[in-house]
């Protein structure tokens, strides 16, 4: 049940037809994984935490640099050298006392990640490369865990689900294979704060629609944002049966 205080803390979200008292149960028994906690998992973190999902695991190794400050809007000026885990904990607790966090700040290997993602309902990609991001998606087809991916650099970014539940659904390699420019990272090609900020809060959005279940989520759909022009234009995607990571889950 929700108590008095979560009625008042989530009462306007409550009040959608879409979430009611139902959706926002289903919201407090989530668990939800944030891979990155850089420009695209502050958002993400931030804006799951207020929502009032129920169980937030945090993965990330790496530490607040002043770079890191122009996007990454989970941090502060007192967080840099800190561990980015720790950072955002101090915050999301001060957001919301009422989730519980979970915390993963070494680097996570095959058997860490595949145990992070069969712990959980739903993941969140935010990390920032392409190694990282095909060992997340295999580990979640595995698991059969649905997926939001993001990714952003320079002006351009980009959003998908991806539901191994979903016998349509394409994963992550069916629409990227073996690589891609993804590879590129923000500190070589510069990306713009608010870009990130954008599509992190469409992940973050996306996963509420996937846990809640209302909308219709970006499964089979790629949107893909030129912030540069304020254009949004949206590819069809579909599953590929010869895929090598998830071709086989629905043969």
């Amino acid at each position: 049940m929700l108590n008095d205080q979560e009625l008042l803390r989530y009462s306007r979200q409550i009040l959608l037809q879409h979430i009611d008292i139902d959706g926002q149960l289903k919201l407090k028994d989530s668990r939800v994984l944030i891979v990155g906690l850089g420009g695209l998992g502050a958002p993400v973190a931030l804006y799951l935490a207020a929502a009032g999902v129920g169980e937030l695991h945090l993965a990330d190794f790496d530490t607040v640099d002043l770079t890191n400050l122009q996007r990454q809007i989970i941090h502060d000026t007192d967080s840099v050298g800190m561990s980015k885990v720790d950072s955002a904990l101090k915050r999301l607790s001060a957001i919301n006392p009422e989730i519980q966090l979970i915390a993963h700040r070494q680097a996570l290997d095959e058997d860490s990640l595949a145990a992070a993602v069969a712990a959980v309902d739903l993941v969140l990609d935010c990390s920032d490369n392409f190694s990282t991001r095909e060992a997340v998606n295999a580990a979640c087809v595995a698991a059969q865990k649905p997926l939001v991916s993001g990714a952003a650099i320079r002006l351009e970014g980009q959003l998908s689900v991806f539901d191994p539940r979903r016998a349509e659904s394409p994963c992550y390699h069916c629409l990227y294979g073996h690589g891609s420019e993804a590879e590129l990272t923000c500190s070589e090609a510069g990306v713009v704060g608010p870009l990130v900020g954008l599509v992190g809060s469409l992940q973050a959005l996306e996963a509420l629609k996937v846990l809640v279940g209302f909308g219709e989520p970006l499964v089979g759909r790629l949107l893909l944002i030129d912030a540069l022009g304020s254009r949004f234009r949206e590819l069809r995607v579909k599953r590929d049966p010869g895929c090598s990571v998830c071709g086989s889950r629905h043969a």
